[in-house]
């Protein structure tokens, strides 16, 4: 199955037991049995081709946010570098069809695209560099992850 139009081109396979037929402006999704296996493959292909659509039409976003002293991003090009508290900068590139932004002085950054499971992997894949901790919340969150903090340990006593 390929969806293009000019924002982009998105094409995926799919289990041959189910049919997808355009009826009507619509895309129909049917399976040959009511078996469980066939159920759940019925749902996963609906919503894939949901995305696929989304994509294309309206595209996809994760925004990010870096917190902590002395930690920023800056872009190369259509590259991201990040600085974050290594003893390097760490540079991504980003797969086809997702680009960076970098706002907020450098202290947020928007991973957009046409492919929600590429979108969704590289923010996974920023966040996994740096993820907030629970003591002072330094590292990068997306911006409405709610971070659980922690007291730290107490005064001793006596």
């Amino acid at each position: 199955m390929s969806v293009k139009v000019p924002r982009g081109q998105l094409s995926r396979e799919f289990n041959p037991d189910l049919s997808i037929a355009l009826d009507g402006g619509q895309l129909v999704v049917s399976r040959p049995t009511d078996q469980r296996h066939h159920r759940a493959l019925h749902g996963l292909t609906r919503a894939l081709l949901n995305n696929m659509v989304t994509g294309v039409t309206e595209g996809f976003r994760k925004e990010l946010e870096i917190v902590g002293t002395g930690y920023r991003a800056e872009m190369a090009g259509e590259n991201i570098i990040l600085h974050l508290g290594f003893s390097h900068p760490v540079e991504m590139s980003p797969p086809p069809n997702v680009a960076f932004v970098v706002e907020a002085r450098a202290r947020r950054i928007i991973v957009e695209g046409i492919d929600k499971e590429s979108v969704g992997q590289i923010a996974a894949e920023i966040r996994g560099l740096r993820p907030p901790e629970p003591y002072k919340g330094k590292g990068v969150r997306y911006v409405d992850e709610h971070v659980r903090r922690k007291a730290g340990k107490a005064g001793k006593i006596g």
